[in-house]
């Protein structure tokens, strides 16, 4: 199973949390887009910021962080320090797409406030105690679920 997720901690201790079972095997994935937004926030030479961008998207996570070893400002050694905390997250982007793996959470992001707003349309046909297990369904089709059934909605 595949988690993805920005750098907050509150996601991650939520993934332990969840990601308890022994049969699951579990992939965590630090979002791409947000990666290479707080790479950006760091600032300084362009030409650095895009060679980093590059070796992250390709998984040289240490290659990243050293390039950030002579400069001073507190936003590169933060950045260091976030590369260092996420670096079993980092993986080589650009074989995860090729593979089909999702590497950013924009469009899980983008449902859950369409779902929002289904819930809080006046007259909505969706209810809010309805919304786990109609999310429940919806993972199950889109998984191609055999256990498409009443008891696992319940």
């Amino acid at each position: 199973m595949t988690f993805l997720g920005d750098g907050h901690p509150g996601i991650w201790n939520a993934v332990e949390s969840f990601a308890t079972q022994s049969w699951l095997i579990r992939r965590e994935v630090l979002d791409w887009y947000h990666l290479k937004e707080n790479l950006f926030k760091v600032g300084g030479s362009l030409k650095r910021l895009e060679a980093v961008e590059h070796l992250l998207w390709r998984g040289f996570v240490n290659k990243a962080i050293d390039a950030f070893d002579g400069v001073k400002s507190k936003r590169a050694k933060n950045f260091q320090a976030y590369l260092t905390k996420h670096y079993q997250r980092i993986p080589d982007y650009q074989y995860y797409q090729q593979l089909g793996i999702v590497i950013g959470s924009g469009d899980v992001e983008s449902k859950i406030k369409q779902v929002g707003a289904r819930v809080k349309l006046s007259g909505a046909r969706w209810h809010l105690h309805n919304v786990s297990r109609i999310l429940r369904l919806r993972c199950a089709y889109l998984n191609h679920s055999p256990l498409l059934s009443v008891n696992v909605l319940s």
